[in-house]
């Protein structure tokens, strides 16, 4: 398979030569931008990613042997178009050439529990000396206070406690487990990015400092829920699963079966794509006024013995390019092949990995995918140089 777009790269070597954030590389709106990632797992590596994506040159800490979930290396696209370091903050020298670093940085990231960075030496008052014009955002789950604060945690912990857990599924069975999608990468690694070029901004203006930005999943997870929380206390939301407009519970906005097992999701809501979804699947002539929630359940069985008379294909050619609101549900190897998001090159291939290319599009200073992902230690020598942190050297791979 072979799928172009925006973004088109080879893969990443390590080798000296113009790269990210270098003389010679590709640009972005974030071009120039210096950012330390001090290694870690999931929200974190996927903030630094959006802002390499955006032409940060992003140098990842990592430490000797490695750590967290057994992913290759080779295959970690969220450490995409990166620069990688060894560096043992636990051994002697260690936190001083993150203070290097960090020195000649204008972002530092971290996703420690709270307290550990300060603990290695690297923590906000450390670093800001260094630099006051540091940003330094710290990426977590709990927050840096409250009561949890210390304790350990994953996405569906966080989500569950926010209420938008309970938001998602079927009525009277488990809440569905949206991957970690919700928690991690919406309710964290995106305001952790808002919030650090909010406060760069900050940083860049007349009389301006460096902060520490606070970016806890659960804040950014519950923010999420504004516009729930506001339908509810006006009585247009209730407050279970599956007995909404958006939720599941209206019947002309969700997932139905097909003949062949494939699923089509419908997103009718208004009154003029409504109609034309229930004309192109065929029950205009039967099918109960749109409004009359009382017989909701019968619309929803006309719609689901409509759905199962065709496949998922057949169905998305009756669809395609109408007002109806209606998609064919996808898999993820699936979704680079879908017509629109081919023209758009909303996926691209890069050493021979099919992933999303940036997001979003930029028309004066395009965003791409300057490299694979970064292998530990292997650009040590290079940002050795283009930092000039002659410390680093010999500490990391070839």
């Amino acid at each position: 398979m072979s799928v172009t777009g925006a973004g088109q790269a080879r893969g990443h070597t390590g080798a000296a030569g113009p790269g990210p954030g270098r003389p010679g590389g590709p640009g972005g709106p974030l071009a120039g931008l210096r950012v330390v990632e001090l290694a870690g797992i999931g929200p974190g590596p996927f903030a630094a990613m959006l802002l390499a994506d955006l032409g940060a040159d992003v140098v990842r800490v990592d430490r000797p042997g490695g750590g967290g979930l057994a992913v290759d290396p080779a295959y970690d696209t969220t450490n995409r178009g990166k620069r990688s370091v060894l560096v043992d903050l636990k051994a002697d020298g260690g936190a001083a050439l993150v203070l290097d670093l960090a020195e000649r940085a204008d972002v530092l990231i971290e996703g420690l529990r709270p307290g550990v960075a300060e603990r290695l030496g690297v923590g906000p008052d450390a670093c800001l000396a260094r630099n006051p014009r540091l940003v330094y955002g710290r990426m977590t789950g709990w927050g840096q206070d409250g009561p949890l604060a210390p304790t350990a945690g994953h996405d569906i912990a966080y989500i569950a406690v926010t209420g938008a857990l309970g938001m998602i599924g079927t009525p009277g069975e488990p809440p569905a487990v949206p991957a970690n999608l919700l928690g991690d990468y919406a309710g964290g690694s995106l305001y952790l990015v808002i919030g650090i070029l909010a406060a760069l901004r900050h940083a860049a203006a007349p009389g301006g400092a460096g902060q520490v930005v606070d970016a806890a999943i659960v804040d950014g997870t519950a923010h999420l829920t504004a516009m729930v929380h506001g339908m509810m206390a006006a009585g247009g939301w209730q407050d279970r699963r599956g007995a909404n407009l958006l939720d599941g519970g209206c019947p002309f906005y969700g997932t139905y079966a097909t003949s062949d097992g494939g699923y089509m999701a419908v997103g009718a809501l208004e009154q003029q794509f409504y109609d034309t979804f229930t004309t192109l699947l065929g029950i205009a002539d039967r099918a109960p006024a749109r409004k009359d929630a009382a017989r909701w359940g019968e619309l929803r069985a006309a719609v689901a013995a409509a759905f199962k008379s065709r496949t998922r294909q057949e169905w998305t050619e009756v669809f395609d390019g109408t007002d109806a609101c209606v998609a064919p549900v996808l898999s993820l190897r699936e979704a680079p092949h879908h017509p629109h998001l081919a023209a758009r090159g909303t996926f691209t291939d890069v050493g021979g990995i099919v992933q999303p290319a940036p997001a979003p599009r930029f028309s004066a200073t395009p965003a791409a995918v300057r490299g694979g992902p970064a292998q530990p230690g292997a650009d040590t020598a290079s940002v050795a140089a283009d930092w000039d942190v002659p410390g680093l050297a010999g500490k990391g791979g070839a």
